[in-house]
C-alpha cells in the first residue's frame, strides 16, 4: 500500500452484538472445564496494560505467527479520516511476549471483560496456541489472531506509509506512535526487545 491508498477504505464500522460477543466466547471456551486456569498470550498493549487481574505473569513464545502492525485502528489509534495502526499477530514465525495466568474462578468474567475490548470489532479470531515458556514447559494459552479476511487487515505496509500514520493518526487512547514505542519499551524491560518493532520506531519515528 502506498501513500495515495491513505486513507485505506475500511468499510462501514461494525461492532458486535452483544449475542455475538457471548457466543464468540463461548466458542472459544467449548473444551473448558471451567475448573482449569488459563493462560493468555499478550503480544502488544496487553503485555502494559492487561486489563484484568492475573495470578501469574512468565516471559513466553509461541510459534507459527508473528508480530507486526497489521490492524487499522479507526477509534482507539486514529479515526475513520486518519486511521492509525495496531499490532496484531499474523501468520508465519513466532513471536516473543508473555503468558498471563487467569485463575479459573475468575477466569471466564475477566475473559468476558478482554473480549469487550479486544473483540468489540470482530478483527481477531480467539484461538489457542502452542505457548512456550521460558522454563520450557508448553502450555495452551489463547491469543487474539488477526483475521485476513476483514477490510481493517492492513498487511505488510511501507515505510512511508507509517511514517504518515506516526505522524498524523491519533485516536481516543492516543498515537499509534506512542502505542508502538511503550510496547518496545515493556519488552525491552521483560529483557526480549523485539528489533524488527524497533526498527520501525527508528526508520519512521
Amino acid at each position: 500500500m502506498n501513500r495515495s491508498a491513505y486513507p485505506p477504505d475500511l468499510g462501514i464500522a461494525r461492532h458486535l452484538s452483544q449475542e455475538e460477543m457471548a457466543a464468540s466466547l463461548d466458542g472459544a471456551l467449548r473444551h473448558w472445564d471451567g475448573k482449569a486456569d488459563i493462560w493468555l498470550f499478550a503480544y502488544g498493549s496487553l503485555i502494559w496494560n492487561p486489563g484484568v487481574p492475573v495470578v501469574e505473569t512468565r516471559r513466553a513464545k509461541v510459534f507459527g505467527y508473528h508480530r507486526g502492525l497489521y490492524l487499522w485502528s479507526r477509534i482507539n489509534r486514529g479515526t475513520p479520516e486518519q486511521p492509525g495502526l495496531v499490532l496484531a499477530l499474523d501468520r508465519g514465525g513466532s513471536c516473543n511476549g508473555m503468558a498471563m495466568r487467569l485463575g479459573a474462578d475468575q477466569a471466564r468474567a475477566h475473559l468476558a471483560t478482554l473480549w469487550h475490548r479486544e473483540m468489540a470489532m470482530g478483527s481477531y479470531n480467539p484461538a489457542w496456541l502452542r505457548c512456550t515458556l521460558a522454563d520450557g514447559h508448553d502450555t495452551r494459552a489463547l491469543a487474539f489472531v488477526m483475521r485476513r479476511d476483514v477490510k481493517t487487515y492492513a498487511g505488510r505496509l511501507n515505510d512511508d506509509l507509517i511514517r504518515h500514520v506516526f505522524s498524523r493518526a491519533q485516536g481516543r487512547y492516543g498515537t499509534t506512535h506512542d502505542y508502538v514505542a511503550r510496547t518496545v519499551q515493556a519488552l525491552r524491560e521483560a529483557d526480549m526487545p523485539d528489533q524488527a518493532l524497533e526498527a520501525i520506531l527508528r526508520r519512521c519515528r
